[in-house]
């Protein structure tokens, strides 16, 4: 497993942005998909962005929800072993908790999570 940390929430007003980073440590990531994921109360953990490890460039073979689409970018850096979420244009509806995974085998599926951390956006 990988161990995964991820940082950069808070509040913020709708229109506004922020930018998550999940730092990873513990393993290679060389063949692993990194993924960012949310979770809403009340409702289940959805899939937001995911991008492939391997890839040349730093936003390469990224893959986003629909509902995100246009808003968010994910990308790494491979140095810092860190994965990104630049979120903008924020609405009320992407409150949530906000949680960087791992696949460290893919496409076996996420195996390591992060702690989670909190995005707030006021209307």
């Amino acid at each position: 497993q990988v161990q995964l940390a991820e940082s950069g929430g808070g509040l913020v007003q709708a229109g506004g942005s922020l930018r998550l980073s999940c730092a990873a440590s513990g393993r290679t990531l060389s063949r692993s998909v990194m993924g960012w994921f949310r979770q809403a109360p009340g409702k289940e953990r959805e899939f937001v962005a995911s991008i492939s490890w391997a890839a040349s460039w730093a936003t390469g073979h990224a893959t986003y929800a629909e509902s995100v689409k246009g808003r968010f970018t994910i990308s790494k850096e491979n140095g810092k072993s860190t994965v990104y979420l630049q979120m903008n244009s924020l609405k009320p509806e992407d409150t949530a908790v906000y949680y960087c995974g791992a696949d460290t085998n893919p496409p076996t599926g996420y195996d390591s999570w992060g702690q989670g951390t909190q995005v707030t956006v006021s209307s």
